[in-house]
């Protein structure tokens, strides 16, 4: 009988934090690998040990700087080169997500051409977390895994026990993503709608519905400058609010968003551990992806279903 290819986990330097635990998870040892880095800043990537048909998870966020990309797809073509049998690029966060469409004349859709630079460099599949917009699954002719947090936030939220939960979506692109974890705990939602003049810079915010007396949890899949987090944080509070805490997959936490956060009136944020933290802050608790994307990979390589590793289409299937 022909050997079972066996799988093998690597990581990239930008995320071998979150790879050593989801390889031990697993049940493995993360695989033996190099970055040879030369003089003039390139880099080349190097396995250690055979990868010759076997099923192999390279572990890799694409969050700043781009060098984190540009070693995944230096990665991906290496295992290629080295005859492996399937390659899945599992991508905790998926940078350029935000540049999902022309939201003004003569500029590009980054999340498509990486899309089409994962799939040319050898990518077989791809298994990611909260994209900014889930029709981004759509730019890749390749199947993508979009893994859920809300596997990881709602026991949290569960352990809270709030007595007069309501969640509230800090914009109105986030709605669809509050609804859905708003319809599991059978709470109301509420919108705060804002205006921006630019980029990062809020103009005008306000509150659709009712949060008088109530345990708001603000839900989003990205945390960057935290302004529009802590903005909506204290419109809810001035509308009545009792406590306002924050759900935010992905912490890219540029800028002033710290300093942001310590300034505000979160009682807490919670965040995955999809990028590295930059500092520590005493309001921001991180939450870890790692047994997620454990499981993720060994359903994907025996070809089992990944829809059951999401809580609330658990709860629908009930």
């Amino acid at each position: 009988m022909p050997m079972q290819p066996a799988v093998k986990i690597f990581s990239g330097t930008g995320s071998l934090y979150l790879a050593d635990k989801i390889a031990s998870r697993y049940g493995t040892a993360l695989g033996k690998s190099h970055i040879q880095k030369f003089s003039d800043g390139e880099f080349q990537p190097v396995f250690l040990e055979s990868i010759r048909g076997d099923y192999v998870f390279l572990v890799q966020g694409t969050f700043a700087p781009t060098d984190n990309l540009m070693e995944l797809l230096l990665m991906i073509d290496a295992a290629k080169r080295a005859s492996a049998g399937y390659i899945t690029a599992v991508i905790p966060y998926f940078g350029y997500a935000r540049q999902d469409r022309k939201d003004k004349p003569r500029v590009a859709i980054g999340s498509k051409l990486v899309a089409n630079m994962l799939a040319a460099a050898g990518a077989d599949r791809v298994i990611t977390m909260d994209l900014h917009a889930p029709q981004i699954q759509g730019f890749f002719d390749i199947p993508v895994d979009h893994l859920d947090s809300s596997a990881v936030f709602i026991p949290y939220m569960q352990r809270l026990n709030l007595e007069n939960l309501t969640f509230a979506s800090p914009d109105v692109g986030s709605t669809n993503r509050v609804r859905e974890v708003a319809a599991y705990f059978n709470a109301e939602m509420v919108i705060c709608d804002k205006h921006r003049k630019r980029a990062n810079e809020i103009a005008s915010m306000t509150v659709i519905g009712d949060v008088n007396d109530r345990d708001v949890v603000l839900i989003d899949d990205i945390v960057d400058t935290a302004g529009t987090l802590t903005k909506s944080a204290a419109l809810l509070k001035e509308r009545g609010a009792r406590s306002v805490r924050a759900f935010c997959t992905h912490p890219v936490l540029s800028g002033n968003a710290y300093e942001n956060i310590r300034n505000s009136v979160l009682e807490e944020l919670v965040v995955c551990d999809t990028i590295p933290m930059k500092q520590e802050c005493s309001k921001i608790k991180v939450v870890s992806t790692a047994d997620l994307f454990a499981i993720a990979i060994r359903n994907a390589h025996e070809n089992r279903s990944i829809t059951s590793l999401f809580i609330h289409s658990q709860r629908r299937e009930r």
